[in-house]
């Protein structure tokens, strides 16, 4: 049986890398532009010169898999207070996740504000979350699975976090959440002059 022989797209100088800003300054989504053929398609992931000509400066520390059996489970809201605070870039690469960043920037006009989106395999959509944030999803289809780009250490005397359904931030989650660890359930209501504080200070 004879090989199939399909044309090669010639159009290597193209951007494969669609990225806006979100409604939160600094915080960007990263939309994958396939290339696709008879065979399936290309597309990237990652790209230093785009993601810096888009105002996104990271170098990657470390990767991380996170793997969610059922739908409805919750992980956060987590953030690592100066000097290592952590920029992440989020990709669902397997299932549906709404995902959500809370600006604890002191100084930042948007603080305690948050900006959260649908991240799925099908979509393929990444959000990059800069220094300064707070983090977390709720699962929206079983066996989810996300992958994390790290632009720091995991620093344990570092981490903190702050509760998903804090009143001070007033997230809207799309679903109930039907599985959280008793870390992430009980976080203290937040202080708002004591995260200020734990970034202006720590640096």
């Amino acid at each position: 049986m004879g090989r199939k022989i399909y044309r090669s797209d010639s159009r290597t100088g193209d951007r494969l890398m669609k990225i806006s800003n979100a409604p939160i300054p600094d915080v960007k989504i990263i939309e994958l532009q396939k290339h696709e053929d008879e065979r399936g398609y290309f597309a990237r992931t990652w790209c230093r010169k785009e993601l810096a000509e888009a105002g996104i400066d990271m170098v990657i520390a470390q990767c991380n898999i996170s793997f969610n059996k059922h739908r409805g489970t919750m992980r956060g809201m987590h953030y690592q207070v100066p000097p290592h605070t952590e920029q992440k870039i989020v990709f669902c690469i397997k299932g549906r996740i709404f995902d959500v960043a809370v600006d604890l920037r002191p100084d930042s006009l948007t603080f305690a504000k948050y900006f959260g989106v649908e991240l799925s395999a099908e979509n393929k959509k990444q959000l990059f979350i800069p220094d300064g944030f707070a983090h977390g999803f709720l699962t929206l289809e079983n066996n989810t699975e996300i992958y994390y780009l790290m632009g720091n250490f995991y620093a344990p005397d570092a981490s903190r976090g702050v509760r998903y359904n804090d009143p001070r931030f007033g997230i809207q989650w799309p679903e109930k959440i039907a599985f959280i660890n008793e870390r992430d359930a009980n976080y203290p209501d937040s202080d708002e002059e004591n995260i200020r504080n734990e970034f202006r200070f720590s640096r």
